[in-house]
């Protein structure tokens, strides 16, 4: 079975993004906006903006059609300029509602904004292996299909038509995909993980089997023939990606699953413990405790207690 593993892990993390609003801009302008709790898009839609992230010592110039994403919490400023004295965001966008707030005569600068929601237990898988923040320029390759979505989600904004508030999430969900493939296209830095692997085009084979097939007992051999590569290198290869061996990450992986399936199903620990590969029950279990540091019983005992 040819199994997507990006597509695998993003719905397994449930990544949901939504397009939260935006603002337009004019003149002489500065935006002050708290960490963000969650993960923040945003793109300029018009004119150009500088932005200024704590921590990061010079501002990045954002030009029409550039998009970024900001995984970290750091706090920012938004500005016509860097030096302009800053509006604090809370403030500005309090009344807004769901209008677009308007800083100045609002006459040179369009900007949309969202966030993505992740599962509170799984998503720590994709927020661990973003990088702090990415900026997709719009002289990209992948430009053309950010302007397309970025008019469309524009255009269900400015609309009441039926189905747009559902019309705007799936756009936003695109957008965000969009963001990720761009970045790993583009070999931004990204920390070591399941991402920096997938952005290797020879290790994806390995990936995908593994993903394909999470309860079979595959060998270091398979996997790198898989890859046309002989087996130190494969190996060698996927820990400086990964951050660990191959068959590590599809123990990791396969107790990623077995944590879901504890939290969300009432199926037998034994027959748990035959789909994802295990002979026994105490060896899936032994397994499950050295990942995560309890067993699979004590586990779902916590998640149904809320302990």
């Amino acid at each position: 079975m040819h199994i997507d593993p990006f597509s695998d892990i993003l719905k397994f993390t449930r990544a949901e993004s939504i397009a939260t609003g935006g603002f337009t801009a004019g003149g002489a302008w500065a935006i002050r906006f708290p960490a963000p709790e969650k993960i923040k898009f945003f793109a300029v839609i018009k004119g150009s903006c500088w932005i200024e992230l704590d921590g990061e010592p010079n501002p990045i110039r954002f030009d029409t059609g550039d998009v970024g994403l900001l995984a970290a919490p750091l706090a920012f400023t938004l500005s016509s300029a860097p030096g302009v004295p800053a509006l604090d965001a809370m403030a500005l966008f309090s009344g807004a509602g769901n209008a677009t707030a308007v800083v100045g005569d609002g006459q040179d600068f369009e900007h949309i904004g969202g966030h993505v929601l992740l599962d509170p237990t799984s998503g720590k898988l994709l927020r661990d292996v973003l990088p702090p923040w990415i900026h997709v320029p719009a002289t990209t390759p992948q430009a053309a299909s950010f302007r397309w979505l970025l008019g469309q989600l524009m255009e269900e904004r400015a609309t009441s038509l039926p189905g747009s508030q559902l019309a705007s999430a799936q756009l936003a969900q695109l957008l965000f995909i969009q963001i990720l493939r761009a970045h790993l296209n583009n070999a931004g830095p990204t920390p070591r993980g399941w991402l920096r692997a997938l952005a290797e085009p020879r290790l994806a084979p390995a990936l995908h089997l593994m993903h394909g097939d999470p309860g079979r007992t595959w060998h270091l051999e398979e996997l790198a023939e898989a890859c046309a590569m002989s087996r130190t290198t494969f190996a060698s290869r996927f820990k400086t990606a990964a951050g660990v061996a191959p068959l590590t990450y599809l123990t990791e992986w396969r107790m990623c699953l077995a944590q879901r399936a504890l939290r969300e199903q009432n199926q037998a620990i034994a027959t748990m413990a035959q789909s994802l590969g295990y002979t026994s029950e105490s060896a899936f279990s032994n397994a499950f405790k050295r990942v995560t540091g309890i067993s699979p019983n004590t586990y779902r005992m916590a998640v149904r207690t809320g302990r």
